[in-house]
């Protein structure tokens, strides 16, 4: 298993706080698990990845409440479909299902 080399610094770093990386909301630990997982599966190159995300970041900066994190997941979401490995209709219907569970469903509020 290849596991990706992540940005320290530059439009491609991910947020951290003390140097470790930095989630504000568990959707944004979870979107970069499986990102980092299909990559050490082979489904695609992490150089890929990481200009999508690059070129994302670099459409949302300076618009008011952007995230490094929605950003991650368009670049996601845009290779995936690019990729064949999920389209957009899926990718979309898995939404609206996770969205209409319970808040707190899976983990505890603290």
């Amino acid at each position: 298993m290849t596991l990706p080399v992540l940005d320290v610094a530059g439009p491609g770093a991910p947020p951290r706080r003390n140097g470790e990386l930095a989630f504000a909301a568990p959707w944004e630990s979870r979107v970069f698990g499986l990102t980092v997982a299909l990559h050490a599966a082979g489904r695609f190159a992490w150089e890929d990845f990481r200009r999508r995300v690059i070129a994302e970041i670099a459409r949302a900066e300076g618009a008011a409440g952007w995230s490094y994190w929605t950003c991650w997941l368009r670049a996601l979401e845009a290779l995936l479909a690019a990729e064949n490995l999920c389209g957009r209709s899926e990718i979309d219907a898995r939404e609206r299902v996770l969205a209409a569970r319970a808040p707190g469903h899976d983990h505890a509020t603290r």
